[in-house]
C-alpha cells in the first residue's frame, strides 16, 4: 500500500482549483481554444465549457478570457492571473509531492507508526531553520559533508551521519532545511582565513539586537530574506561595540548543523 492525494483548492467553501481543471486550462494554454483542450483533457466540450464557467464565476478575477473575430479568427486565452494560478499550483503541487513522498518514506501502512506521523507537525525550538538546495554530498567512513546553496548566495556544509543522509534519502538538488540553535551562532568582526572547512561564515549585516538583563538577540541579515540569529552574552554585544548596520561574520560549525526535509 501506498499514500496518495490528489491537490484541490477551495474558493468560498466549493472547489476551484482541481486536476482535472488545471489540465484543461494547460490545454486552453497549449491550444487556445476549448473545444480542442476538452479532446486533449479528455472531456466533454460541455463538461469543459462549464468549468471553465464555474471557475470565472468563483475567481475574484477572469482566468479564461474568449476572444472573437480578429485575422486570427479569434480563440480562448488564460489571463494573467490564470497564468498565475497555473505557477501557483504548480509550486503547491511540488510541495504535496515531496510531502507524500516523505509520509510513504517514513510509514509502515501494515503495522501503522501514528507515533511517527504526528512528528510531522511537531515545531521545533531551533530559531535557525534557513531553506537551502544540496549541491554536494561526500560520504566518509561515518560522517557525510552535505553542502548546501541557500537564496543569500551563501554555501554552507552540515556534518551527519551517514545512516542520516539514508534515512531522510538525501540527494543532489533536494530542497532541505538547515536547523541551528542560536546559542550555537558566534558574530565576528573579523576574517579568520586559516578557518577549517568545518567552520562556515556567513557574511551579513546586523539587522535587530534584543537585550534583557544577561544575553542578548542579534539578528543578521545574510542577503535575500535569509537571516541568522545569535544568542550571546549582553557583555560581549557591548565590548565588541556592535550595533545596527555592524557589519559581521556569522559563524557556524558545520557539526552544529542538522537537516531536515
Amino acid at each position: 500500500m501506498a499514500i496518495s492525494s490528489n491537490l484541490t483548492l477551495e474558493l468560498l467553501n466549493q472547489p476551484f482549483l482541481l486536476e482535472k481543471r488545471i489540465e484543461l486550462l494547460k490545454a486552453i494554454k497549449q491550444t487556445g481554444s476549448i473545444n480542442k483542450a476538452a479532446a486533449l483533457v479528455p472531456m466533454s466540450y460541455k463538461s469543459a465549457w462549464e468549468a471553465v464557467e464555474a471557475m470565472n464565476n468563483l475567481s475574484i478575477s477572469p482566468i479564461v478570457t474568449k476572444e472573437t473575430g480578429g485575422a486570427g479568427g479569434g480563440g480562448t486565452t488564460l489571463t494573467q492571473y490564470g497564468e498565475n494560478l497555473l505557477t501557483t499550483y504548480s509550486l503547491l503541487k511540488e510541495e504535496q509531492r515531496k510531502f507524500i513522498e516523505n509520509l510513504n518514506r517514513i510509514t509502515d501502512l501494515n503495522s501503522g507508526t501514528l507515533k511517527t506521523i504526528r512528528r510531522l507537525s511537531m515545531q521545533i525550538s531551533a530559531r535557525n531553520q534557513i531553506i537551502g538546495t544540496i549541491e554536494k554530498i561526500s560520504l566518509g567512513a561515518v560522517n557525510a559533508e552535505i553542502q548546501l546553496k541557500l537564496k543569500s548566495g551563501n554555501s554552507i556544509v552540515s556534518i551527519i551521519t551517514n545512516n542520516s543522509v539514508a534515512n531522510l534519502g538525501l540527494d543532489i538538488n533536494d530542497e532541505v532545511v538547515a536547523v541551528v540553535k542560536s546559542n550555537n551562532v558566534l558574530l565576528s568582526t573579523t576574517q579568520d582565513d586559516s578557518q577549517k572547512n568545518e567552520i562556515n561564515s556567513l557574511k551579513g549585516n546586523i539587522e535587530e539586537i534584543n537585550i534583557d538583563s544577561i544575553n542578548a538577540e542579534v539578528v543578521v541579515n545574510i542577503g535575500n530574506e535569509d537571516k541568522v540569529v545569535a544568542i550571546l552574552n549582553k557583555n560581549f554585544i557591548e565590548n565588541m561595540n556592535l550595533k545596527i548596520g555592524t557589519k559581521v561574520d556569522a559563524i557556524i560549525k558545520a557539526s552544529d548543523i542538522m537537516i531536515g526535509r
